[in-house]
């Protein structure tokens, strides 16, 4: 009975549509189980090493700078933590590591009593930006965290303290991203955090952008609303309540000052960002969404433009020049088989339009730079918000584009009035009030800025955050200092090649993408050297990559929307190789993320998805569509929707092929795309596949992870199949609540599965059933991508917001349900070592003596005090052995690591040389006596491990 029970529970839980937001109560419960899970986790001692890089950097949100000694400033990124420098950023220390998120969307410091304030949640709406777990408070600068309110803010971007009362504190919160609520607008706290009042609340779609304080005047603030909606297909940016508002009172309360003022109003009008210079001159850094006025052709410009293909009649089309279609043709890179009298004929016979040579133009990467909207603008006023006036005649173009939602910071120079900075694509700074502007961005310095500090007191001191990390400038932006030290880098991909010393790719967030051995040092050494161990491979915001297992050099990667690649990294050579529709047919759509597959069982095969699956038999040279739309046929909106996210073909079979799209249907063809069959019928609907995975254990079985990020429903969904997907067995109940982005069988042992979540890494034994927390080492990050190094026994772990994290996952692989249930201790496979002369030596006296270490890995079934006894020996009946060595270690239930130093302690040398009488034992320059070349056992309690010094 409770069999049946269990199933019909079962049943109607997968067939929930999914799709509600999930609340803060709920998340705080799931934050204090993640914590108690990391506490009990039987992984809790396998650590993980950053990998890097950290050449590149991730999204810098905010800095706040000590005013009495500028050298010390904290750094807040967007989903990798907050960072405390006292050397002017030529270290950092990570402050947010023992907290339960590194999503910030503020930071704010009261110097003289030490306490941070980190509003969490970034204030960007991007794909990407994470959502929050409310205010965060420190009073012992970083070592602990205390959270004092607003959890279902999701997104906080300004916190303002009151110089003379550090209690007194205005949040500005955007609210949620993806989903309508009440806790947002301005709040206010007089008694540091303890209670909140909400000041100001518009509605339940219209949050708090910017909030900016006349600095001789607490009473006297600004603040910007923002009205947004983002959904999975549109993002609207823009709308009648996006206003300023004023307040007088510290803000207790708030009046709207921006109507019928000149500041721009209605529908149109987009984020806002603030500077204020005193009480009454505010700037004021607008993202105007309304469109623009067409603008005529000028007699001279007689070129066609895509424009004119949208309102042509099939009898102008045919009556053009040859002569001028073909300049249109081939200047916008059309096929070579789409020439004039070709397109003609396809005109003529009706199976082409003239609007398709609009279309076939048309994809969501140009959509970006091309939707004719006003863009960003600089008001001023001068009188307090009674009116504002445009400081600049016409448009500042190539600054914001069509996607203003992304940025909205602007500066003014407290030194002086006219000094203004406004932050975009690039950053710009005027001289003359924002009459005129000239860019101030450098080579050494990424396009995308979000975040600018002024130095008050010392001219052109500017401290910039950037997508690309910070960088520090003494001239005012005419040169810049790069300060990338932390490891922030945020990943969407990870891949390790096949090679001995194997390589680590990785696509990241706007910094393309990034190869390196995956034992470089990531230190300073390489300004020495000039050279990097990570190299750029590819721009714009790096996807995926694939590696031909035949010839490491052959890598397939790309950048946003499908924009894929051949790379020869031998020759340099780069061939672009995304498939593209006939004319007159639909344009295939391709996600932000569009996925890739070089099939293991040829590795000329390569699949990338669209709408629809496209194969290639050459390495992506010709392309053949192996099926018909694989989605529910996208929405209307301006964001790609209704694509393909995700790739799997089984290695038992060639053709057996899973995908996944991002609006929640599952597919599997079992003979190359001949037909189609959707197996998610009976999974929560709607929701975005973050991953489905074919099994490489068992030819039927089959994993599926689904995500609703994009409707604030955080939910964990995972699913496994044993049958091809006709039914499912939900295996994610236990995980705390997260989305989920990735689902990984282990690469030897079939009961092992790794899941990466918007909050760290799980890992189980048990098929699913049980889940361990596995985060030595790894704070709370969210976890995009995961890839095995099946040969090294390597977990390599791709985190959007800390770079690449690199674990031993030999033990786990060793690990069975005998051993968890029947033995108090196992000894697990201990590496060898290789001696060398540098053992308790330098080259220098000033320097610290080379330390050998061998890890033994070994599990107990309850935490207790054991002996490590070391033996010399071949084998356990061997007439030499010797105990060289014995030490104690404190071991936790689950898996722990005995590290040992390879010496003799004084007893064991002794035993040893009386035994070994011919073996001259020389000793160390740090006076220790290491073991000589041999074979050597270890004993803990009755388990025995062995290991060689080769």
């Amino acid at each position: 009975m409770k069999s049946i029970f269990s199933s019909l529970v079962f049943f109607f839980s997968v067939t929930l549509v999914a799709q509600t937001s999930t609340g803060g109560e709920i998340i705080q419960q799931s934050l204090q189980k993640k914590s108690q899970m990391m506490n009990s986790s039987l992984v809790k001692n396998i650590e993980f090493t950053n990998i890097g890089p950290t050449v590149m950097s991730g999204r810098v949100v905010d800095m706040a700078v000590n005013p009495k000694n500028t050298t010390e400033f904290y750094v807040g990124y967007a989903s990798g933590g907050l960072w405390y420098t006292n050397n002017n950023g030529t270290t950092f220390t990570p402050l947010l590591d023992n907290s339960l998120t590194q999503n910030i969307g503020d930071i704010a410091v009261d110097w003289k009593t030490g306490t941070i304030w980190v509003g969490t949640g970034e204030k960007n709406s991007s794909r990407s930006s994470y959502a929050g777990i409310g205010m965060l408070k420190s009073t012992d600068k970083g070592e602990s965290w205390q959270n004092v309110g607003l959890p279902d803010s999701h997104h906080i971007s300004r916190i303002v303290i009151n110089p003379k009362n550090p209690n007194e504190v205005i949040v500005g919160a955007i609210g949620h991203l993806y989903s309508s609520n009440e806790e947002r607008g301005i709040f206010k706290t007089t008694d540091g955090g303890k209670t909140w009042s909400k000041t100001l609340f518009i509605d339940k779609n219209t949050g708090i952008i910017d909030v900016a304080v006349a600095p001789e005047n607490f009473n006297i603030m600004y603040a910007a609303s923002w009205e947004r909606e983002r959904k999975a297909w549109n993002f609207n940016g823009n709308g009648n309540n996006s206003a300023i508002y004023k307040s007088t009172d510290a803000g207790s309360s708030w009046f709207r000052i921006s109507d019928k003022s000149g500041f721009p109003t209605g529908n149109g009008v987009g984020r806002i960002g603030l500077a204020v210079f005193n009480k009454n001159t505010v700037y004021a850094f607008h993202d105007n969404q309304f469109r623009r006025k067409e603008e005529k052709k000028t007699a001279s410009s007689n070129a066609l433009t895509k424009g004119d293909f949208k309102t042509m009649s099939v009898d102008n089309f045919l009556h053009l020049s040859d002569k001028k279609l073909n300049t249109y043709l081939k200047t916008n890179g059309f096929q070579e088989k789409y020439r004039a009298e070709n397109v003609k004929q396809m005109v003529r016979s009706g199976n082409v339009k003239p609007i398709d040579l609009a279309k076939y133009l048309e994809d969501a990467n140009s959509m970006l730079f091309d939707t004719p909207v006003i863009g960003a603008e600089v008001f001023k006023t001068t009188n307090g918000g009674k009116s504002w006036k445009k400081t600049h005649n016409g448009t500042l173009d190539d600054l914001y584009y069509s996607y203003g939602y992304y940025f909205g910071e602007i500066r003014v120079d407290y030194q002086d009035e006219n000094g203004i900075y406004v932050l975009g694509v690039p950053i710009l700074k005027s001289k003359d009030g924002g009459k005129t502007f000239t860019s101030i961005s450098k080579e050494n310095v990424h396009a995308d800025h979000q975040a600018l500090w002024v130095n008050p007191k010392k001219k052109g001191h500017l401290i910039d955050g950037n997508d690309g990390g910070l960088n520090i400038s003494y001239d005012d932006g005419e040169n810049w200092i790069k300060l990338n030290d932390p490891a922030v880098g945020q990943f969407y991909s990870v891949y390790a090649d096949n090679q001995k010393n194997y390589n680590v790719y990785g696509g990241m967030q706007d910094n393309g993408v990034w190869v390196a051995p995956h034992n470089s040092k990531i230190d300073k050494y390489w300004y020495q050297s000039g050279q990097n161990p990570y190299e750029s491979i590819m721009g714009g915001d790096g996807m995926q990559v694939q590696v031909d297992d035949r010839n490491p050099n052959i890598v397939y990667t790309g950048y946003q929307f499908g924009n894929y690649y051949r790379i020869d990294r031998e020759t340099g050579n780069q061939k672009y190789i995304q498939p593209k529709h006939t004319l007159g047919e639909n344009p295939y759509r391709f996600n932000w993320q569009t996925p890739i597959h070089l099939s293991k069982h040829n590795q000329d095969i390569l699949y990338l998805g669209g709408n629809k699956l496209h194969r290639s038999l050459n390495k992506g040279d010709d392309w053949e569509t192996i099926s018909g739309d694989l989605t529910n046929g996208g929405k209307k909106g301006n964001v790609a929707y209704g694509t393909l996210t995700s790739i799997s073909e089984s290695p038992f079979q060639f053709g057996l092929i899973y995908t996944g799209s991002d609006d929640g249907f599952v597919n599997v063809t079992k003979n190359g795309g001949g037909n189609w069959t959707r197996i998610s019928n009976n999974l929560p609907q709607n929701l975005w596949v973050s991953r489905v995975v074919a099994s490489k254990f068992k030819k039927e079985r089959v994993y599926v992870t689904l995500n609703g990020y994009r409707f604030d429903d955080f939910t964990p969904y995972v699913y496994m199949s044993d049958d091809y997907g006709q039914t499912w067995k939900n295996i994610g109940n236990s995980i705390p609540t997260s989305s989920v982005n990735v689902i990984k069988e282990d690469s030897e042992n079939q009961n092992v599965l790794y899941l990466g979540t918007d909050n760290g890494l799980y890992v189980s034994f048990d098929f699913g059933t049980s889940w361990e927390a596995f985060s030595k080492n790894l704070p709370n990050v969210a976890i995009h991508d995961l890839v095995i190094q099946p040969t090294a026994k390597h977990l390599i772990i791709g985190t959007h917001g800390r770079s690449l994290y690199k674990a031993n996952i030999a033990p786990i692989q060793e690990f069975t349900k005998g051993i968890r249930k029947h033995d108090n201790l196992e000894i697990f496979t201990i590496n060898s070592i290789r001696k060398s002369d540098y053992w308790g030596n330098s080259w220098s006296k000033w320097l610290d003596a080379n330390t050998p270490e061998i890890n033994i890995p070994f599990y107990v079934n309850s935490s207790k005090k054991i002996q490590v006894d070391i033996f010399s020996g071949d084998t356990e009946s061997s007439s030499v052995q010797v105990k060289v060595n014995s030490f104690s270690v404190e071991a936790d239930r689950g898996f722990n690591e005995a590290i040992y130093d390879v010496s003799f302690s004084e007893k064991g040398k002794k035993a040893y040389q009386k035994v070994n009488k011919e073996t001259d034992l020389k000793k160390a320059k740090n006076e220790v006596y290491y073991l000589p070349k041999g074979k050597y056992i270890v004993k803990i309690e009755d388990k025995k491990g062995e290991f060689e010094v080769e």
